[in-house]
């Protein structure tokens, strides 16, 4: 007697093996029994679904997100889970809300968001998770080169000591005793600014001795990234940790096309013996905090400091001409997604271009006057790529599929990049069913058996008898992203179950309030 019988499927596995007509049937979260073919007679079940014409697959892993941010306000997570997300990756870009010291706590806050905190080590961290928490889907997380830089040394801009590089080694090891999967570094955003190769080389040996890799959110995206992305893969090469590049792209118009020359660069240091991959967002616009848009002196000292900075009129004007330096003409590509701030929630949606004419001020002054209410808590959705890139960079056999998105329910209170409620239907619907890049197989792979075995899950990320029953039950003709940048908040259609640890969590595009998701420890 089975908890579920799922009948008539076409199975897509996860392995990238050919989907075929069968079966599954699930005991105590597990995968009890899977069939091809029909289900055998005799076999019976609390609840028997027939999939007819339906496909069904693992739930989806988002290696790149992040939920830990956010979700203490949202444990239901619908946006993910109404994609098909059935296991969250959190800790990227060098931010994760462990470890912390309390001497450095409110500049932890400051640089992550709003979050309890009732924790300092990593261990702890994941059990307040576990126990408070209690997400919809499964969580496992990475632990964040700026989290342990403020812990040890807060926001100073300068090379750590050899003292404070071992203690931050000290706690990196320690995280990964306590559950880390991996380190991430955030080298656009301070701390991280201030870090150095050879400190990011030494935490990485760290996580080449615990196995693990070491994945960046690069020093640059745009037109630098080809001094970028070689200090990457030499942090890889001569620590000897595995390399991953998180949210692979190339911004700004002057560098589309020459994902070919990056692609190639990851391919020669995997020819030379580099363990190098890649995740990627199915999306030409790129999602971050509103104050990225200032230059990184600003933020020496943290969110604290930068606010004092707003205040004094000499360095207001010097980071009014830095920014408007930086960023050009492009600010009409510079969207609001969200601002806490009453005065700013008219101005959700609309580029910055557009605010600064609402305002009657330049652009500069609007995104300064922006910072100034909101500090951190705006963030931005920006469009800088282009579709070739998109397209090409995920067709490399070596990249899987990332949201770098955040768990919001659907009554979230802004415009969000779609990222957050779509990106997983998005490339079975768009980019593959559409556009044709890959057979639906694949699809399915980079964004269930790829980041599965990039992780080390061992029970996970494949349709296998003994593996935890994450399942996505999906129409393969009609599933389709319905989240879009002006309507972000929305479910996928398309979707008919989704299965977190063998509990139905949802149906039909309704979240079933379940709460079953368990924390993944490495």
């Amino acid at each position: 007697m089975f908890d579920l019988i799922i009948k008539n499927a076409a199975i897509v596995d996860g392995s990238e093996a050919p989907a075929f007509p069968g079966g599954l049937a699930v005991k105590d979260g597990k995968i009890a029994a899977l069939w091809h073919g029909g289900v055998p007679e005799g076999m019976q079940a609390a609840e028997t679904v027939d999939a007819d014409g339906l496909t069904l697959s693992p739930g989806f892993i988002d290696i790149h997100c992040h939920s830990d941010e956010t979700f203490y306000d949202y444990p239901r997570a619908e946006g993910k889970i109404l994609q098909g997300v059935t296991t969250d990756v959190g800790g990227n870009c060098g931010i994760s809300l462990a470890p912390l010291r309390q001497e450095y706590k409110d500049l932890l806050r400051s640089y992550v968001g709003p979050a309890p905190y009732a924790w300092e080590s990593f261990g702890e961290f994941l059990d307040y998770v576990e126990k408070e928490v209690r997400p919809s889907e499964n969580f496992a997380c990475g632990v964040g080169h700026g989290a342990i830089r403020i812990a040890a040394m807060g926001f100073e801009p300068r090379k750590a000591t050899a003292a404070e590089l071992e203690d931050m080694k000290a706690m990196l090891a320690a995280s990964f005793d306590e559950g880390a999967y991996f380190l991430s570094s955030g080298l656009i955003y301070a701390p991280g600014t201030f870090s150095d190769e050879a400190e990011l080389t030494e935490l990485s040996r760290v996580a080449a001795r615990y196995g693990t890799f070491y994945a960046t959110h690069m020093r640059n995206e745009n037109l630098h990234i080809f001094d970028a992305l070689p200090e990457a893969i030499r942090i890889a090469e001569n620590s000897g940790a595995s390399l991953q590049i998180s949210h692979h792209k190339l911004i700004r118009r002057e560098m589309w096309g020459r994902s070919v020359e990056t692609l190639q660069l990851i391919e020669d240091a995997r020819a030379r013996g580099v363990d190098a991959w890649a995740d990627q967002y199915p999306y030409i616009a790129s999602s971050t905090y509103y104050a990225s848009n200032l230059p990184s002196w600003a933020f020496e000292g943290g969110i604290p400091a930068l606010m004092e900075r707003l205040k004094d009129g000499a360095t207001r004007t010097k980071l009014l001409k830095e920014t408007e330096e930086m960023i050009g003409d492009r600010w009409k590509d510079i969207f609001l997604g969200y601002a806490v701030h009453p005065d700013d929630k008219k101005y959700i949606g609309k580029n910055t271009a557009e605010i600064a004419e609402r305002m009657g001020v330049t652009p500069a002054e609007a995104c300064l006057a922006i910072v100034t209410r909101n500090g951190n808590d705006a963030s931005e959705v920006n469009f800088g790529m282009c579709e070739e890139d998109v397209e090409r960079i995920m067709q490399a056999p070596f990249v899987m599929i990332g949201s770098d998105g955040w768990a919001y329910d659907l009554d979230y209170p802004g415009k969000p990049h779609p990222r957050s409620f779509g990106a997983f239907p998005r490339v079975l619907n768009h980019y593959c069913r559409e556009r044709g890049l890959f057979p639906l197989e694949t699809a399915v792979y980079k964004m269930t058996g790829l980041p599965a075995k990039r992780l080390g899950f061992s029970d996970r990320g494949l349709l296998k008898e003994g593996y935890w029953a994450d399942l996505c039950l999906f129409d393969a003709r009609t599933i389709h992203d319905d989240p879009t940048y002006l309507d972000p908040c929305r479910p996928c259609s398309g979707i008919a179950r989704v299965y977190v640890n063998g509990v139905l969590t949802a149906k039909d595009g309704a979240h079933t309030g379940s709460r079953s998701g368990k924390v993944l420890r490495r």
